[in-house]
């Protein structure tokens, strides 16, 4: 977003709406000014519909205030007679200009505080409204308010594979954040709601791609940092058989290992960044052999204690930790982690996964890999055999340019070049659980235009192999995200 469009954004979507309310509440003989501040203009709408003055109390719970605002400013309309469905639909979608178009006209009047007892009893005939009214009215502002929230302030999601275990469990219902890193803008805007790219039961598309926005992202609370949880689109539903919009592709979850401008390795499954060892996280865990002295098996309550998966269908799973406590019993006579031999070239690692003929070919594998350096916005490349596979996708996939070889010659957008310089930023995503997990080793790197949001913390967590009474795992209820 260049300078001129962030002022038109700002002028239409933040500053237009209060010049409304401002004269909204003049009409309503109340301090202009106070239309300005947060909080005090919503105690001002309170005294302006006729709502209890403790629902102020209300606007300060998070959650619950969301819905409240909404409704009372449904009250606020209604008390200058704006009760049509089609006006609040105009109120709640497009503040920015009916807030100072009614606020300025002298047709828009203030009626009275509409949810008076005193105020229903003399505008019976106005306020009277056919039940099919009132559900429609009460179902299309659900929509769109249920819309705005997912969009622009808080989204749910659900663990559904192991890649992030054990940090995170298959089951795990989470709030994302899209206040953290800024929302995104939606950016194919005609979609069915609350499904994301398909519809239920009978599987068809679940938006219309005939317009597509340009990608915007509001101003948010931080950047993205290393060590952060995000949810973000899958990059590769971008190709054959999907050829999804962006903001339409699966949505992924990992954590965030390098940000715009780091270098990134792993050796030995330790990640380095810059050079440095990153930081393990707390649930990082990877496959590991272990062997009993004799004929003796584990005893399954051993592994249950330690969470410890996977151990009678193959290598078994487990945290560092796990892997030392179980070595200390004495019936266990070895504990080995498995890992991919130094320069042993895997192909479904990134690059060698993009491979096209004559692609230089890297041995790397998910324990041993790299270094490269994740493209940052204005950041320039200087082209040749060795990073052309590695920025290939970015250059043309995400950031929509041509490229083709010719000879010796790469030629960009049908000109010759030897660099490209990067118009997005870019990140490292990587499971916790390391041998388990479709990440940034296997398709590359995450454009800034796909990330949907920071994960906040658990507010439900379900087993469903768990008996009957163990169904809802209870210490991970309200469990903060680390």
């Amino acid at each position: 977003m260049n300078i001129v469009e962030f002022v038109v954004f700002i002028i239409f979507f933040f500053i237009m709406p209060y010049v409304g309310l401002w004269k909204m509440f003049e009409k309503a003989n109340q301090p202009g000014w106070m239309g300005l501040i947060p909080l005090l203009n919503g105690y001002v709408m309170i005294k302006i519909s006729g709502r209890p003055t403790w629902w102020i109390i209300l606007l300060l719970i998070p959650g619950v205030n969301i819905i409240v605002a909404f409704g009372l400013y449904v009250d606020f309309l209604k008390s200058f007679k704006k009760f049509k469905l089609s006006d609040i639909f105009k109120g709640v979608v497009l503040p920015f200009y009916f807030l100072p178009k009614w606020g300025f006209d002298k047709e828009t009047k203030y009626w009275g505080p509409v949810a008076n007892r005193e105020f229903k009893e003399t505008h019976k005939a106005l306020l009277k409204k056919s039940s099919t009214q009132e559900w429609t009215e009460a179902i299309v502002f659900a929509v769109v308010a249920a819309t705005l929230i997912r969009s622009f302030f808080i989204e749910a999601y659900t663990i559904p594979t192991p890649s992030m275990e054990r940090s995170l469990l298959v089951g795990d219902f989470l709030f994302v954040s899209k206040l953290n890193y800024g929302p995104r803008v939606p950016m194919t805007p005609i979609a069915f709601p609350f499904a994301h790219h398909t519809m239920p039961l009978i599987g068809t598309k679940a938006y219309w791609d005939g317009l597509e926005l340009a990608y915007h992202r509001l101003p948010g609370f931080s950047d993205i940092k290393k060590g952060d949880v995000v949810v973000f689109n899958y990059p590769m539903e971008a190709d054959s058989p999907f050829f999804r919009p962006v903001d339409k592709r699966e949505n992924y979850i990992k954590r965030c290992q390098g940000t715009p401008g780091d270098t990134i390795s792993l050796v030995d499954a330790q990640v380095f960044v810059n050079g440095k060892a990153a930081p393990n996280p707390p649930g990082e865990q990877t496959d590991y052999t272990f062997t009993m002295t004799g004929t003796e098996l584990i005893n399954p309550q051993v592994t249950t204690d330690l969470n410890i998966s996977n151990y009678e269908g193959g290598p078994a799973t487990m945290t560092k930790e796990s892997a030392a406590a179980l070595k200390a019993i004495p019936s266990v006579k070895s504990v080995t982690q498995n890992m991919s031999l130094k320069g042993a070239a895997d192909p479904q690692i990134f690059p060698n996964s993009q491979h096209l003929p004559n692609d230089h070919i890297y041995n790397w594998n998910v324990d041993n890999y790299g270094t490269v350096i994740i493209p940052k916005k204005g950041w320039t490349v200087k082209l040749d055999s060795l990073t052309l596979p590695i920025y290939r996708r970015s250059i043309t996939v995400y950031e929509g340019n041509t490229l083709q070889q010719v000879g010796n010659d790469i030629l960009i957008n049908g000109v010759k070049t030897t660099t490209y310089t990067f118009k997005m930023n870019y990140y490292w995503m990587m499971g916790d659980n390391r041998h388990d997990s479709l990440d940034s080793r296997f398709w590359g790197f995450v454009p800034e235009d796909h990330i949907v949001g920071k994960a906040l913390f658990i507010w439900m967590s379900w087993d469903d192999n768990g008996s009957f009474f163990s169904k809802i795992r209870w210490s991970r209820l309200f469990r903060g995200i680390n």
